[in-house]
């Protein structure tokens, strides 16, 4: 096999500039310090329970009372630690859904969940489990809200920011917000007042990333797992406007089957074509937000995706340059089901097992001109099973090609993996033995800096 290791980012650099104008201005859009942060827990699961855990519905119909919330009896602890059995890092919560239903104890609303059988304040209680168990905690509340009557008025935006406050002040620290774009089409023309409700954010939780609908995590633009095969971080600026975010979000409960589906219109977000007419960028991770089941509340259409299933999910957002987050619904009897704690731990498994078994690991920081290829030999013949790259992404993102090789027994070198992007994190499942790996970075803007690169069994 001809490698062809004299193109590489040294020389030709795939035909690109290396250095420009254009390359420092790309380079320049860096992650946010909480940016920062949240990469080093790309992986955690969202918990949808509320109203409609108690209705069997996925969305609400208006109609709702505090006496249609029949469940008696929840355990938080039982959630984490099932979530945490993942291999996640994080959990955030559907404190209040489009219903309008709210799982605090409230000053805005008496539509809560004090005001019901349980009367226990559930924001609370899975916060003091997440902080007890080494889980960070997270806040879902939906802007849209069909039971408040002061919705689609001005006064809606005080209440929402009432509303939002509370969880922000009275639940210790929050590591993400998350702002549904989903509103129903018969749902009343009104404009959120997008930037209040970020500026509250920053006032209370500094170190908390906005979501969605917000300026710090993009949804991936699909609920079916999936990513682009080049997800960068870097894009237009555009993106964030969150009113763009909703146009695309889900705008009937029967639309939810739309959203498992996965379109390529919209393929390249950042490549240097694509964004060679964009006046202004931002730092703007992919998030994959998916559910164990078919929908997102119990019983959510049964049929829970098994840990292999999972773990395919997993490889392709973490190990894609994204953030996974994988939702988990607890049922009436307020658990999480066998079935689905039993996927959660059998993928927290496969997980941890990525790394488990290194047999190189290695820090290189920003590569010198003589680093047009980075050569390894092992100490003997090895059946690697992955291969997991990391760019220090304080420097942004900056590899855009890449070849791995591995050398077997006979030293001939084979093609194990062609790739285009590395950023916050790659994961390349390898097959075969092989006594050494040789890892050519075709094209990059502005010299690469790796942080870490590893091979395992």
């Amino acid at each position: 096999m001809k490698l062809k290791l004299d193109e590489n980012w040294t020389t030709n650099n795939g035909g690109y500039p290396l250095f420009d104008s254009e390359v420092e201005r790309l380079v320049s859009v860096v992650p946010s310090e909480a940016q920062l942060l949240h990469a080093k827990t790309p992986f955690y699961c969202f918990v949808h329970f509320g109203m409609n855990t108690a209705t069997g519905r996925e969305w609400g119909n208006a109609t709702e009372t505090v006496e249609d919330f029949t469940i008696e009896k929840i355990n938080p602890e039982q959630w984490v630690k099932a979530v945490k059995s993942s291999g996640a890092q994080g959990l955030i919560l559907t404190c209040k859904h489009h219903d309008g239903f709210c799982l605090w104890n409230t000053d805005t609303t008496d539509f809560n969940v004090m005001n019901t059988a349980l009367a226990t304040d559930v924001v609370r209680e899975v916060s003091r489990s997440c902080l007890k168990n080494g889980l960070k905690f997270g806040v879902y509340i939906s802007p849209w809200d069909m039971h408040e009557k002061c919705y689609a008025t001005e006064r809606y935006n005080d209440f929402f920011c009432r509303q939002l406050s509370e969880l922000l002040t009275d639940y210790g620290e929050i590591f993400e917000v998350w702002f549904d774009g989903a509103k129903g089409a018969e749902a009343k023309a009104f404009d959120y007042d997008w930037q209040r409700y970020y500026s509250l954010v920053r006032t209370l939780q500094p170190s908390a990333n906005i979501a969605i609908c917000g300026p710090d995590i993009r949804w991936v633009g699909n609920e079916a797992g999936k990513t682009r095969k080049c997800e960068y971080c870097v894009v237009s600026s555009t993106l964030t406007v969150a009113e763009i975010v909703a146009h695309s979000s889900q705008h009937a409960e029967e639309e939810a089957s739309l959203l498992q589906s996965f379109t390529s219109k919209d393929e390249d977000l950042g490549s240097r074509e694509a964004l060679k007419n964009s006046l202004t960028l931002c730092w703007y991770p992919a998030e994959v937000d998916v559910s164990i089941r078919k929908g997102w509340f119990y019983p959510g259409g049964g049929n829970v995706k098994g840990a292999g299933r999972l773990f395919d999910i997993y490889l392709n957002s973490v190990g894609n340059n994204s953030f996974l987050l994988l939702n988990v619904p607890p049922n009436k009897k307020g658990v999480i089901s066998f079935e689905d704690k039993n996927s959660l731990k059998k993928l927290g498994k496969k997980i941890s097992a990525i790394t488990s078994e290194p047999v190189i690991e290695q820090s290189f920081g920003e590569l010198k001109a003589t680093d047009g290829y980075l050569e390894f030999r092992f100490d003997s013949k090895k059946k690697l099973r992955y291969c997991v790259i990391e760019e220090d992404t304080a420097f942004s993102q900056r590899v855009e090609k890449f070849d791995l090789y591995l050398l077997s027994p006979s030293g001939n070198y084979r093609l194990a993996y062609r790739g285009t992007v590395i950023g916050m994190k790659k994961i390349i499942p390898l097959r075969g033995s092989s006594i050494g790996a040789l890892l050519v970075i075709r094209q990059s803007r502005s010299a690469p800096v790796i942080k870490k690169l590893g091979f395992y069994l």
